[in-house]
């Protein structure tokens, strides 16, 4: 009795201090520096009849204009989603690690693991090294629209750094926020490529190779997007990649067919006698990382509006959804007309196929465009698999389907429904694909000839746990 009593007595001091502290959380402007209270009435900008997001924005510049700024409402609540969508994003990495672990055998488990602590480890200070200003050369160009290679991050707090002056309305979150949510975008690239290559590919070559390949590649391609380069004034229209269908995952998925191309098929996989199938070790283990994935992409997406902006963002989570949806449920039904069973890998990379698919137009297409869009990416996805394996390009985790065939698709679906030109939409693919390709197959070639790319044989029956790192990832009595 005395529980509930304590309860209700919570509850009603909820109800009614909270109204008190809170009560004013609509949109607040003040000036720079605080007037007097009682002159704060004749400061003050009167807040809109409710209506659409973009009175709210007109509202919100014509405040700017007049000296005021807002200072709770948009920009602070815009800049805490901007990190929480970052440490979404983060997630997307133990998502990867756990769906190429499940995807391989038991026996490269601790490899697996490991190459993702790299990644992500090196990425970020790369990305602080050299990467972010690379990405955004801003008016730092080498050659102007192509290549601004420039040098770490400084001290970017203060005026112009951490207030609204920053980026304003299209981009209201501080320089940090900005750093550190891109930050993580820019390992994955050289996680796609770890799936790709699982199970025969030497330790240290690839820590070299996807060192350079985020800290130079990545942010080398991205800047011709989203960095002011060329492909936002082509003659045809400016190419469009909402959240990186191409820049990010398609640029990925071209770098790994470079690099398996290279490296070769695992043991045993083809024979004379034709497909072996070389099984995954844990089924459940991969189904966690595609659902961490799934969820983590509402950050990947939903973070790429750059604001809280509410009208794009709820557009965006719901299209992001619905093609995840769509894409599962087409490479279910797609697995099973062609394979005779249900397949579960299948049904988890339609998932994939299905968000890969969606990220270059999910704030520029309807719900059901977008469910369209999706459930071609996961029709396509089934067979993208059984093509690379039909000429021998061995992809454990099918990395190179989900995030390369489909990027192709949803870049250009983009033009389809998202009302872009679709002439621009295949200039850009076929720019990010082939200097993906081209630069992770020479550099890559180069640590072959350097170094060597390919645990030998006998160290790949083994498995690299023990051959690589000198232990195994279960012990079991």
């Amino acid at each position: 009795m005395r529980y509930t009593f304590n309860l209700k007595t919570l509850l009603l001091a909820t109800c009614l201090v909270v109204p008190l502290l809170f009560g004013s959380i609509a949109p607040v402007f003040a000036q720079d520096e605080a007037p007097a209270a009682e002159a704060a009435p004749a400061e003050e900008a009167a807040e809109p009849e409710a209506g659409s997001i973009e009175e709210y924005n007109a509202f919100v510049e014509g405040a700017a204009g007049e000296g005021l700024v807002p200072t709770f409402d948009f920009f602070t609540v815009s800049m805490l989603w901007t990190v929480i969508a970052a440490a979404m994003v983060f997630i997307m990495h133990l998502g990867f690690a756990t769906l190429e672990a499940g995807l391989t055998q038991s026996k490269n488990t601790v490899n697996i693991l490991f190459k993702n602590v790299w990644i992500i480890s090196i990425g970020l200070l790369t990305y602080a090294l050299l990467g972010f200003n690379t990405h955004y050369p801003v008016d730092s160009w080498q050659i102007e629209g192509w290549l601004g290679i420039n040098g770490p991050i400084t001290d970017l707090s203060g005026p112009g750094n951490d207030d609204w002056s920053y980026g304003g309305l299209s981009l209201a979150m501080t320089a940090y926020g900005d750093f550190i949510f891109q930050a993580m975008f820019a390992a994955t690239a050289a996680t796609i490529v770890s799936g790709a290559v699982a199970e025969r590919v030497k330790l240290s070559s690839f820590m070299v190779f996807s060192t350079i390949l985020v800290a130079f590649g990545y942010t080398i391609a991205g800047s011709w997007h989203w960095g002011g380069g060329w492909l936002g004034s082509l003659p045809t229209g400016g190419f469009y990649d909402f959240a990186g269908s191409t820049v990010v995952h398609g640029f990925g998925g071209a770098a790994a067919l470079a690099c398996v191309m290279i490296l070769g098929p695992r043991k045993g996989k083809y024979t004379k006698d034709g497909i072996k199938p070389i099984l995954g070790h844990s089924m459940p283990l991969a189904a966690i990382g595609v659902f961490l994935l799934f969820f983590g992409w509402f950050g990947f997406n939903g973070g790429s509006v750059l604001s809280a902006n509410p009208g794009p963002l709820g557009l965006v989570f719901t299209t992001t959804a619905l093609a995840a949806a769509a894409g599962a449920v087409a490479s279910i039904f797609t697995s099973f007309i062609v394979l005779k069973k249900p397949d579960l890998s299948m049904a988890l990379n339609g998932i994939l196929a299905g968000l890969v698919s969606i990220t270059a137009g999910a704030d520029s297409v309807l719900p059901w465009e977008a469910v369209l869009m999706g459930a071609v990416g996961g029709v396509i996805v089934v067979f993208s698999i059984l093509f690379f394996d039909k000429i021998k390009i061995d992809d454990p985790v099918g990395a190179i389907s989900v995030h390369g065939t489909c990027g192709i698709w949803g870049t250009l679906a983009v033009g389809i429904f998202g009302g872009v030109s679709i002439v621009s939409q295949a200039i850009g693919v076929v720019a990010v694909y082939l200097f993906a390709f081209v630069f992770a197959f020479a550099f890559f070639y180069l640590i072959k000839l350097v170094m060597g790319v390919r645990v030998s044989e006998e160290e790949e029956a083994e498995g690299l746990d023990v051959a690589e790192h000198g232990s195994p990832a279960y012990h079991i009595n």
